[in-house]
């Protein structure tokens, strides 16, 4: 029996297509193609018929939702992305202001010393700073854990498949006697 499609827009660009167009900058679901519900005269399609119909339905709503998530995570990301080049460029703008600031620094201590020593001092001071940035830093990365609910997940697992030791023993994968590989 012939069905007549229904398309339901999700968005004002009308275009062609289902799913998000790949080269776009600006992804989008242009339309849920869904058949028509009643396309069958009362009492005319069997039970399973109509199972096909449903599961043919909920797979193409699975899919459409899913792509309607990827087109609103893409939007979100690329905001994201440009929100995070502008603080990388802000950064590096900070960073390469700050040999001013160091400079100023050194130009105001030579009114108190000679003009050497000055920028040797502020010099000094740059290298306590960068020494304790990185004490912190150290500890910090000493601070990371193993996953150790990963590594016990998968020990577990291990255990669920069965294995010949000596296969594994050696490092070769085989087929164990139950017909499962390792």
């Amino acid at each position: 029996m012939a069905r007549n499609p229904r398309r339901i827009p999700v968005s004002n660009n009308h275009s062609d297509g289902l799913y998000t167009d790949r080269d776009s900058f600006n992804p989008q679901v242009n339309a849920i193609p869904l058949s028509d519900v009643d396309s069958r005269s009362q009492g005319q399609g069997s039970i399973a018929d109509l199972l096909k119909d449903a599961s043919a339905q909920f797979s193409t709503l699975v899919r459409t939702e899913i792509e309607l998530a990827k087109a609103e995570i893409s939007e979100s990301a690329k905001k994201a992305g440009i929100g995070a080049g502008l603080f990388a460029a802000a950064a590096v703008i900070l960073a390469y202001s700050s040999f001013f600031l160091f400079f100023t620094i050194a130009e105001v201590l030579q009114t108190f010393m000679w003009r050497w020593a000055a920028f040797l001092v502020v010099f000094l001071f740059m290298l306590v700073l960068v020494a304790v940035l990185a004490l912190i830093g150290l500890k910090q990365v000493k601070k990371i854990k193993k996953p150790e609910k990963t590594i016990e997940s998968v020990n577990e697992l291990k255990q669920v498949v069965p294995a010949n030791n000596n296969q594994l023993s050696r490092g070769k994968a085989g087929r164990t006697e139950n017909g499962m590989y390792t």
